[in-house]
């Protein structure tokens, strides 16, 4: 297959279509924003009570009801456990008030009447909906687990789906799908129901995700392609995350809030008209006359002549189709994988495990979401300005080190400096925000046409395991509060280790074939045994790995 990026560098780097179909990707990420953590809000579990079933207890005599423990250090209200009842409308018959009685020598019994919940912040959530309190507290994460899930098999089927039927045609397909699920999952009328829809919502949203991506890193001019793949997708996404507890805000049922995020998506209609199939990957399926008229179009819009042959016939093949097992094929594709598939991990577990020990902050709901959101634009703007003139490996190795390093200085910081170490903290979630931004680009530059979206794919699959264990990993924080952050900052420091094996992409034309992918491969090693005269510096030997 000839050079894509050489047979349309007529089209120019900024023209109008480049510049359009920028602004169109990376306003479906916006949506991204607003789907992936609805669940902040829809399944919050609001201050809660055992339910006093009985109107001819005084007020004194309800509120007397509940005894108090300690939570944290602090005193409040038991959430799971009342005074027995039986024995409490005894002493009120009999005339005693609480004043009276030794409250502590009554039994106490578990909410058998169920919980009164406070609507002072939400009006409705599945928390109250479905009494996900108590023994059955272990359904919330799980549920957000579920979500996880639904990514680890949309990563794993969507690069197949994509690269077998086109960018397109999934994309819009999976923005529909989580659409219309997230709308069933409003009428739900068990948990059971609900968390297997979202499940679907996450194997959609994630192939949207994804393979918006990888149209975006196909389709855009070299320099445009670098912006959209750090600062637009990740800051339209940042955006769509800010907007979010705003919405909330204004809509405090659950059911409510879901059927405002999917109505929202008719807006995106229009755009199936005007973003375009990828002609890399359409050349990659022998389909060359319409990859030529995509080019064409483009050119008219960028105002630019247009050679008469753009793609040769004898340059282009139809390729095979590809699976699983071609990212295993050779030695060089396998390590790459692995090397990836173990970075993807790493970050995730340190990005997502950081995330949700944050869930705790107090204040008020909204705005610490909405400052969670704000936190992560400086890492998006910083990381995409060294990208524009920095090497990938020494970037994301650098990225990582900070990421972990800080979380692992935290078992030095004395008890009493609880705002030294949030700030490490922050600045440990700051470090993982900008290598999530890094090894998205890196890794889609790694791969080829015809194995791309399929490599994006497995690696998205191992984020999702990452996801998946992080909550864990944040558990046994219970046995000691800095185990947490030891594993996740000594696994992310030895990750910047092994990225440093990678092949270097940057300044590089991204691989067409196979056999390019294997060419970059070679990087290495280039005279491993040969001292550079005068400096005694030893130089990697050029050799197949």
């Amino acid at each position: 297959m000839a050079n894509y990026d050489e047979d349309t560098a007529f089209l120019g780097q900024k023209g109008p279509f480049f510049v359009n179909l920028f602004f169109l990707l990376n306003a479906i990420y916006i949506s991204t924003g607003l789907h992936g953590l609805y669940i902040v809000f829809v399944g919050a579990s609001p201050s809660h009570h055992c339910r006093i079933a009985d109107g001819n207890l005084s007020e004194e005599w309800m509120t007397a009801s509940i005894p108090n423990e300690t939570v944290n250090g602090k005193l409040q209200p038991s959430q799971c456990r009342r005074y027995s009842l039986e024995t409490v409308r005894e002493l009120s018959a009999q005339g005693y008030s609480p004043l009276e009685v030794n409250l502590t020598d009554i039994t106490l019994e578990t909410c058998v009447d169920g919980w009164s919940y406070s609507t002072e912040i939400y009006h409705s959530t599945i928390v109250s909906e479905w009494d996900l309190v108590c023994d059955s507290e272990w359904r919330v994460p799980f549920t957000t687990s579920t979500l996880y899930m639904g990514y680890l098999l949309g990563s794993l089927v969507s690069g197949q789906l994509s690269d077998r039927f086109g960018r397109k045609k999934v994309l819009f397909v999976s923005l529909a799908a989580e659409a219309l699920v997230i709308l069933a999952q409003s009428f739900s009328n068990s948990w059971l129901l609900f968390c297997i829809l979202y499940f679907f919502v996450g194997a959609f949203q994630i192939s949207l995700y994804i393979t918006a991506f990888v149209l975006g890193s196909e389709v855009l001019s070299k320099s445009l392609r670098v912006l959209f793949t750090t600062l637009g997708a990740f800051l339209h996404y940042c955006i769509g995350y800010m907007v979010l507890p705003w919405m909330a805000f204004a809509v405090r049922d659950w059911r409510s809030l879901l059927r405002v995020l999917s109505g929202l998506t008719v807006v995106y209609i229009p755009l199936w008209w005007l973003i375009p199939e990828s002609p890399r990957w359409l050349l990659s399926q022998g389909r060359v006359l319409e990859s030529e008229a995509i080019v064409r179009e483009a050119a008219e819009k960028n105002k630019v002549s247009v050679p008469e042959v753009i793609f040769s016939e004898s340059q282009v093949k139809e390729n095979s189709k590809f699976s699983v097992l071609d990212v295993l094929q050779t030695r060089d594709i396998r390590r790459t994988t692995f090397l990836c598939l173990l970075l993807w991990m790493a970050i995730n577990i340190g990005y997502f495990g950081l995330s949700l020990n944050t869930t705790n902050l107090s204040g008020d709901p909204f705005l610490n979401c909405f400052l969670s959101a704000v936190t992560e634009v400086p890492a998006y703007i910083m990381s995409t300005i060294l990208l524009k003139s920095c090497p990938r490996r020494p970037v994301l190795s650098a990225f990582l080190i900070i990421g972990g390093g800080f979380l692992l200085l935290l078992q030095l910081i004395p008890e009493s400096q609880h705002t030294l170490a949030l700030v490490l903290e922050m600045a440990g979630k700051f470090g993982f925000t900008m290598s999530f931004t890094v090894v998205y680009i890196y890794t889609a530059e790694l791969y080829p046409t015809v194995l791309r979206n399929l490599g994006m794919g497995l690696c998205s699959s191992a984020a999702r395991i990452g996801s998946i264990t992080a909550p864990y990993i944040i558990f046994l924080g219970t046995f000691n509060k800095y185990l947490p952050y030891i594993l996740m900052g000594s696994l992310t420091i030895a990750s910047s280790i092994t990225n440093m094996f990678l092949p270097e992409t940057f300044g590089k034309v991204l691989p067409e074939t196979l056999e390019q992918m294997q060419k970059c491969r070679s990087f290495v090693r280039r005279d491993k045994h040969t001292l550079e005269e005068g400096k005694g510096t030893v130089i990697m030997k050029e050799d197949k790995i």
